[in-house]
């Protein structure tokens, strides 16, 4: 055999072995050639001789929607092996990828990341069922219990935000990244009530806003840390549901009743920062003077009438009507507006008395029920000392107050039996 004839078949060999040194998983060098249909370049792999694909998606870990964007006739890449296409030795082909590898170096980073306790930040990109899906350089998901420390009814909020992220599990060769966002959260808040924990003093008025609303309270966040304001803590005036006079974001004052550390609770007001409704009163609600009420409660004595938000007089059973009534129940309902006479004022007692019969023309031929103002009072001072304390809801006004109607008859009665 001639001495070209053995250079040839070494030179085969060489190439044929140089063919059996690129294999799958292998890290390799190729050079653009061409770009075939706007859809994949043909590479030369580096000291091999032989060529590869890369496909448009494999350029990159973005998308590509232009192959020409991201490379051109000439360059160099970094590429991996993904698989081998046909199986002749010779002309065969391998398929490349950019992406993968750089995924690879993604992954070997979020592992080192995730070894040392440190974060990552991503963005957002996808709203999925059960959680989200963020781009880590590699995709990674965060279930819907490991975004927020409360429940988040609305995650379509989440999409398009950069968030920060502790590493819960890595699965490289899976392609599994779990990620959380509420364990961020817990620790961030933790540090700030700690904080706020410490510098906060009963007495205090700051702001907030309303973070929560329930049927109990609203919890109202002051920079970090949530405090309840109790739904008897939201206006003088009864509130039958927190949501019917707050809202979610808004922005209010409060004073601060307490904080407890040790049960991470503080305790506020919204009420106590709003003006006293009975101050002024004797200004707003002079004697002799008309207004207009809401009746709030019923009892057998009277009637109850809001004439201002946190202000109630009473409106005794005496002072409904001119004609004898039984009960209120008979001619008033909760709820109704009404147009009463203020006839008393005690701003310390913050108590009013009030009339509707005295807004009334008094019918023809009826007896009034009416006693001179100086007999009215008589037995109401006697009674005085003796205050209805056993319902706070009366506190304020006089056993006089409440049974004058068994005063005056019996004053009647004695008269009869004297003539």
């Amino acid at each position: 055999m001639s001495e070209n004839n053995n250079n040839e078949n070494n030179d085969l060999l060489n190439a044929l072995n140089s063919i059996e040194t690129v294999k799958v998983g292998d890290v390799v060098k190729g050079e653009v050639l061409a770009i075939d249909d706007d859809k994949q370049a043909i590479v030369g792999i580096e000291g091999t001789g032989i060529e590869g694909v890369v496909p448009q998606k494999e350029l990159s870990t973005k998308p590509v929607s232009d192959i020409n964007d991201v490379i051109k006739v000439g360059d160099t890449l970094d590429l991996v092996v993904i698989s081998k296409i046909g199986n002749d030795k010779e002309g065969g082909s391998y398929l490349l990828s950019v992406r993968r590898l750089e995924a690879r170096k993604v992954w070997d980073e979020i592992q080192k990341k995730y070894e040392a306790g440190e974060t990552i930040e991503a963005p957002v990109t996808q709203v999925v069922k059960g959680g989200l899906v963020v781009d880590a350089g590699v995709r990674g998901f965060v279930p819907a219990s490991m975004i927020s420390d409360h429940f988040v009814e609305d995650l379509n909020q989440f999409k398009g935000q950069t968030l920060t992220f502790k590493i819960i599990e890595i699965e490289p060769s899976e392609n599994r990244l779990i990620l959380s966002h509420r364990a961020l959260v817990e620790q961030e808040k933790a540090a700030k009530r700690e904080e706020i924990m410490d510098t906060l003093k009963a007495g205090e008025t700051v702001e907030g806003k309303v973070a929560r609303l329930t049927n109990f309270g609203a919890f109202v966040d002051l920079g970090g840390v949530d405090g309840l304001v109790h739904v008897s803590e939201i206006a003088y005036e009864r509130v039958e549901k927190p949501s019917d006079v707050l809202k979610v974001g808004q922005e209010v004052k409060v004073k601060v009743l307490s904080v407890d550390p040790d049960r991470n609770r503080i305790s506020l007001s919204i009420k106590q920062t709003l003006p006293e409704p009975w101050d002024g009163i004797e200004e707003k609600a002079p004697e002799g003077s008309v207004l207009e009420g809401t009746v709030k409660r019923l009892t057998s004595f009277g009637a109850f009438v809001e004439v201002f938000p946190g202000v109630e007089g009473l409106v005794h059973i005496s002072q409904i009507a001119h004609e004898h009534i039984a009960t209120p129940n008979d001619v008033l309902s909760t709820g109704e507006k009404v147009k009463v006479k203020v006839l008393e004022v005690h701003p310390d007692a913050h108590r009013l008395a009030l009339s509707i019969k005295a807004l009334k023309e008094k019918p023809a031929g009826s007896e009034s029920h009416e006693q001179p103002k100086q007999q009215q009072r008589a037995p109401r001072k006697q009674a005085a000392p003796t205050q209805m304390s056993t319902d706070d809801d009366d506190a304020g006004f006089t056993l006089g107050d409440l049974i004058g109607d068994q005063l005056k008859n019996a004053q009647k009665d004695s008269d009869s039996d004297n003539k």
